[in-house]
């Protein structure tokens, strides 16, 4: 391994990150994967002419974003990935696979029901008004990533539990006929509730991600509110950022 990694003494760029980040591309690559054992530091360090310090850092650097993982009797181990999905309207069903990742989707409920205070705010219409409510467990790679839960106007589109298995809910939409132009979304982060924590494998009390999106389709017409979490631990948002 560490002949793939190459040193240059000369470049303004620290060494324990020009290790790091040569190391994540060997991961997100597919050349290091899930799973493989890594030399411990001592030795790596040694192979590599670094400092053991310069060669924990670079090893702490991919365990913090969430790429290594240090277990007792083990060693140090490369783990799944963090899924990065960019900022865009695009549901993560697509995300995943336009990632080479393999989306899996538990449909956990999906009913027509009254819309509350909340759903009935975000869609524009009357409390009390139908509107289809689903909720699904997403998985990349056979491992659980986010909770979702969803509700469009009952009379928008007609889904069934085996599509939504398969496909997105962006993709279902865009075969009835209906494209989501653009959407309202916040991001924020809270504690895991108890049937959460289970669902997604973590603790109880973990951080989550949570990202609410209103989509409008190009009349301006509101056509679904997303309130979704997702495992921080796995899972983060990306976005380009331009100066004015």
């Amino acid at each position: 391994m560490t002949k793939l990694i190459s040193i240059d003494r000369s470049s303004p760029v620290p060494l324990y990150f020009q290790v790091a980040r040569q190391l994540q591309e060997l991961i997100e690559s597919g050349v290091l994967r899930p799973g493989a054992r890594l030399e411990n530091e001592i030795a790596l360090a040694e192979e590599l002419g670094l400092s053991r310090p310069t060669m924990r850092q670079a090893m702490q650097h991919l365990v913090d974003k969430g790429l290594l993982a240090r277990r007792r009797g083990v060693g140090t181990q490369v783990v799944n990935s963090r899924v990065r999905r960019p900022i865009e309207l695009t549901s993560l069903h697509e995300d995943l696979e336009r990632g080479g990742r393999r989306p899996r989707t538990e449909v956990l409920s999906l009913r027509t029901e009254p819309a509350d205070a909340e759903v009935a705010a975000a869609l524009r219409i009357e409390p009390g008004t139908d509107v289809l409510a689903l909720r699904r467990l997403r998985h990349a790679d056979d491992e659980p990533i986010a909770l979702m839960r969803n509700h469009l106007p009952a009379d928008l589109v007609t889904l069934d539990e085996r599509e939504l298995g398969a496909q997105g809910l962006y993709r279902l939409l865009r075969r009835a006929g209906v494209t989501p132009s653009t959407a309202d979304q916040t991001i924020g982060a809270r504690r895991a509730t108890a049937t959460e924590a289970r669902l997604l494998t973590e603790a109880r009390g973990a951080t989550l991600l949570t990202a609410e999106r209103v989509s409008f389709d190009t009349t301006g017409r509101a056509v679904e509110y997303g309130s979704h979490v997702y495992r921080a631990s796995v899972y983060s948002f990306e976005m380009t950022l331009d100066a004015r």
